[in-house]
C-alpha cells in the first residue's frame, strides 16, 4: 500500500467533511416543524447524505471513469442541498447563523471535490490522492 494512498473511502478528508455536513444537517432540521418531514426536511436530509453516500460508492467502483462520475454525482447533491438551505432560511424554518454555517461547510466540501476529480483525472489512479 502506498503510504498516501488512503485505505478506505472513509479515511478520505472530503467524506468525513460530506460526513460532518450531513449531521449537521439532520441536527438543524430537527428544530423543523412536524409538517415538513416529508417536505424540505426529508428533501434537505436526502440530498445531505446523498453527497458522503456517492463519495463512497465512487471509491468502491473498479474504474476511475466511474469514481469520477460518482464524484460529480456528488456535486450535484452538494448543489441540491445548498439550494435546500437557502430555501430553508428564505420560508424562515432555519436561521440564517444556521444556513451560514451550512453554506460555509457546503463550500468547503465543493472545494475539496473539485480538488479530488482534478487530481484523479490527472493521475489516472483511482485512490491515488487522500482529500
Amino acid at each position: 500500500m502506498q503510504p498516501d494512498k488512503p485505505e478506505s473511502y472513509r479515511d478520505l478528508k472530503t467524506w468525513q467533511n460530506a460526513m460532518s455536513l450531513a449531521e449537521a444537517c439532520y441536527q438543524y432540521s430537527k428544530a423543523f416543524p412536524r409538517d415538513e418531514l416529508f417536505g424540505l426536511t426529508a428533501q434537505l436530509r436526502r440530498a445531505a447524505v446523498s453527497i458522503p453516500a456517492n463519495i463512497a460508492e465512487g471509491y468502491g467502483r473498479e474504474s476511475l471513469a466511474s469514481y469520477v462520475h460518482f464524484l460529480k454525482i456528488a456535486q450535484g447533491s452538494l448543489k441540491e442541498l445548498e439550494t435546500h438551505i437557502i430555501l430553508a432560511t428564505r420560508v424562515e424554518l432555519l436561521e440564517t447563523e444556521s444556513s451560514e454555517d451550512l453554506l460555509r461547510q457546503s463550500d468547503e466540501i465543493g472545494r475539496m471535490l473539485r480538488g479530488l476529480i482534478k487530481s484523479l483525472q490527472s493521475s489516472g489512479e483511482p485512490h491515488k490522492r487522500a482529500n
